[in-house]
């Protein structure tokens, strides 16, 4: 069994794979600090929780855009698996060709990203990932990241709103009934979600302009994806575990091996 692990700015997204097939999927807040122990616990738990044991997992493989979990979360994997985890980075064999002055600094999340619309998808494709940040990445026929256009996340841009505006509260965020409201909190997520929709929108329809490619796929994913894509035709596919597939993928694709410690 492989366990593939998402780490991102706000929440860490664990896949328990059997195959090819995705079992259960756990997630954790990422801006706790812990311990490799209490990283460890927690992955043994959550392998209990999906009917395995620590020694029917043979793999990890992990991507994180926060670098300091990174030295705790591999020796956790080690301490408790026995296994040194493959981490997505500049090096690994992934599939993907970024386009790039300097490829290191493209985040592990927009490879992984790409590597699963390629595979699953095919090129070329948009790759909308809402998540603290609102990322929409151009992946051409052959796998290469050719561009990324970076904005705030949903979440993000309503926690700036509430603490820099006395009289904004929090909200939960979800289309209202009407754009037509004067309701606060309505008011709010009118804002929020019809801003990003419209976004969306544009930000779309500008990369098929200048890429010339009218025809490419576009594939939402992320924490908040459905509630966009439920409300526009320019996203063709919703696909909530793209990044946990794109994982697997990378995984597979440097031959299915992580290193198993001997003791």
């Amino acid at each position: 069994m492989l366990t593939v692990i998402d780490v991102s700015n706000t929440d860490t997204t664990i896949g328990i794979f059997s195959g090819d097939e995705l079992k259960r999927v756990y997630r954790i807040t990422t801006k706790t600090p812990r311990t490799s122990d209490e990283y460890g616990v927690l992955l043994r738990d959550i392998v209990r929780l999906s009917g395995a044991s620590r020694r029917d997992i043979t793999g990890v493989i992990i991507a994180s855009v926060v670098p300091n979990t990174m030295h705790a979360l591999t020796n956790a994997c080690l301490k408790y698996f026995n296994i040194t985890p493959i981490i997505v980075g500049p090096g690994l064999k992934t599939g993907v060709k970024v386009r790039s002055a300097n490829q290191k600094e493209a985040g592990a999340d927009l490879i992984v990203n790409a590597a699963a619309v390629k595979e699953l998808y095919g090129g070329p494709a948009i790759v909308i990932d809402y998540s603290t940040a609102t990322s929409y990445q151009l992946v051409l026929e052959d796998g290469t990241l050719d561009s990324v256009v970076i904005a705030p996340g949903m979440q993000t841009s309503l926690k700036s709103l509430v603490s820099n505006a006395a009289r904004i509260m929090d909200v939960e965020i979800k289309k209202p009934k009407t754009i037509l409201t004067n309701d606060t909190t309505e008011c709010i997520q009118a804002g929020i979600v019809y801003g990003t929709i419209g976004q969306t929108e544009y930000i779309v329809r500008k990369m098929k302009e200048e890429s010339n490619l009218y025809n490419v796929k576009v594939v939402a994913t992320g924490g908040f994806g459905r509630v966009i894509a439920d409300e526009t035709s320019c996203i063709d596919f919703y696909d909530e575990r793209l990044t946990l597939q794109g994982l697997r993928i990378i995984y597979q694709k440097c031959g299915g091996k992580s290193r198993i410690s001997k003791k």
